[in-house]
């Protein structure tokens, strides 16, 4: 759905930082999209384009889902909606629990915030894995909504998260893949 020419912007904007976090990691870092305020324009534009007219509410995830994800909702003018790690927001609370590499994680948001019957999209910055993904889809469902879109800026396919989200029967779509 992305023009040849904000893919190219894109990628000619986008850093790849080497052996970050750790080595063996290429880091894709995004900032530099925000100190050009028309790039950024044109990339929700791009990602409201996907959901418009499909969806109830958005959802991102913490925290640079939250970059882009509440620019969509606001174009869209539906509800934005918070996934954040576990302790940061207050009671009453959903949560899901999901497995990393090392270990586990949690996620929550505010109880009564998702609706029964909406139609969400769950977006974030970059598809990896798809563990965090996923269990915000989960947490989705066990307040009674359908999660209908992901997105996401970056999709990195070899390392399959897209094959983990398929389950949701719900549209996938990044506007960039590496």
């Amino acid at each position: 759905m992305a023009s040849q020419e904000l893919i190219s912007k894109l990628e000619n904007t986008i850093e790849n930082i080497a052996d970050f976090p750790i080595p063996g990691i290429q880091f894709k870092d995004i900032s530099p999209i925000f100190l050009d305020p028309q790039l950024y324009e044109e990339v929700i534009e791009d990602l409201v384009a996907f959901s418009k007219g499909k969806i109830d509410a958005v959802c991102g995830i913490e925290s640079r889902g939250y970059l882009f994800g509440i620019a969509i909702a606001v174009a869209l003018q539906v509800p934005f909606i918070l996934i954040r790690k576990k302790g940061k927001l207050p009671p009453p609370l959903v949560s899901e629990k999901y497995d990393l590499e090392y270990g586990s994680a949690e996620i929550e948001t505010r109880k009564g915030q998702i609706k029964k019957g909406q139609r969400i999209l769950i977006h974030d910055d970059l598809l990896a894995t798809g563990g965090t993904t996923e269990a915000a889809a989960k947490l989705v469902k066990k307040q009674g909504a359908k999660v209908v879109q992901f997105s996401f800026l970056i999709g990195l396919k070899d390392l399959k998260g897209e094959e983990r989200l398929k389950r949701f029967n719900a549209e996938i779509y990044h506007t960039l893949e590496y």
